[in-house]
């Protein structure tokens, strides 16, 4: 008698539990259903259709809730629908690009106004390093690609797209440490490494690199990445620097890439891909190979003229962007002498690199 109570006992107390985990989990997931994803949402999702979009709707009104949501909660809140399927389109970098309102040509292309053949002058120690560092590193390249220009550009890219979101990662972290504004950098950083990206999946479309090609792209990329990483953290100064001078070495690999195109030792074919064409506002019709040089080497003279004016920045102890802005506005001069001290500019240097930049 007494074990039968007990079994008994101990099978009603499990049942109850059961019971109540049931009716505890299922109010959880209709609170999780109303407050985070409302069915009235759910059904949008499965009845979504991309040509017939209804105007956005931050609140919806009470006869749209489900009749499975509770009493009490006549009106649910839900994001709209548009916000929740949005793809996010990354912007070129050049101004002319993003204002212009025609597809651009090559003429409009050729005609950007990049000053291709600047090069900043190594002053300070760090400059140096960072100089000499580059040139070291461009050595191997060029006897590995030579002129292989389409293969030489996927390795490059590939590279070219660390450094801003080592930079736009670290500065994040260090804002959040210290509890207060990154000055701008982390968006013009992270913007930076997207515009990179867009270089090379737009290579990677033309390109088609060979598994070995992969391969040692993952190791460059992996190497290069801790190496700069540690770079940053010990001098960012240094560290834009480096990256200064990596464009401008890029500006003549491309320069060079072009030169091979108008010699006619590399086809300008006309198989450009939609990317590219979408990204940089390129006229359908007459899109070349060319073209597509032009633009990602205008692109590459703006992160040029950038890191070498972020790494000045930190040599003046002026990193706040914001300020930067407001000078151009109030077209208040900058500190010339220690300026072109510490920069290596001369009195012939163009309006890029002045500290408006």
């Amino acid at each position: 008698m007494l074990r039968s109570a007990i079994i008994r006992t101990t099978i009603l107390l499990s049942s109850k539990r059961i019971v109540t985990s049931f009716f505890l989990n299922q109010q959880s997931i209709n609170l999780h259903r109303t407050l985070l994803i409302p069915t009235t949402l759910h059904n949008k999702f499965s009845t979504f259709n991309p040509t017939k979009q209804s105007s956005p709707s931050i609140v919806s009104s009470p006869t749209s809730v489900s009749n499975n949501s509770s009493k009490g909660n006549d009106i649910a809140l839900e994001m709209p629908l548009e916000i929740l399927l949005h793809t996010h389109h990354p912007e070129p970098v050049r101004h002319e690009i993003i204002e212009s309102k025609e597809p651009l040509k090559t003429a409009d292309l050729e005609n950007l106004d990049i000053k291709v053949k600047l090069h900043r002058k190594p002053v300070t120690i760090s400059d140096k390093l960072a100089f000499t560092l580059v040139k070291l590193l461009r050595v191997p390249t060029d006897l590995f690609f030579k002129k292989k220009y389409i293969h030489r550009s996927v390795m490059l890219e590939t590279v070219a797209a660390v450094p801003g979101m080592v930079g736009g990662s670290i500065r994040h972290l260090k804002s959040l440490r210290k509890m207060k504004h990154d000055g701008g950098w982390i968006f013009h950083l992270l913007h930076e490494a997207e515009n990179e990206r867009m270089h090379l999946m737009t290579w990677m479309r033309i390109s088609e690199p060979k598994m070995w090609e992969r391969f040692l792209i993952t190791a460059v990329q992996g190497v290069f990445y801790n190496a700069f990483f540690a770079l940053y953290l010990l001098s960012p100064r240094t560290a834009h620097r480096v990256v200064g001078y990596l464009e401008e070495e890029a500006i003549v690999s491309y320069t060079s890439f072009l030169k091979e195109i108008d010699e006619g030792h590399i086809q300008n074919t006309k198989n450009v891909p939609d990317i590219a064409i979408d990204y940089w506002h390129l006229d359908r019709e007459t899109a070349t190979l060319r073209d597509v040089v032009l633009a990602i080497r205008a692109d590459e003279v703006a992160h040029r003229d950038t890191n070498h004016h972020f790494a000045d920045r930190i040599v003046l102890g002026n990193e706040d962007l914001r300020e930067d802005i407001k000078r151009v506005i109030s077209k208040e001069s900058a500190p010339d002498g220690k300026f072109r001290k510490v920069a290596g500019i001369n009195e012939n240097a163009g309006e890029a690199w002045k500290w408006s930049q």
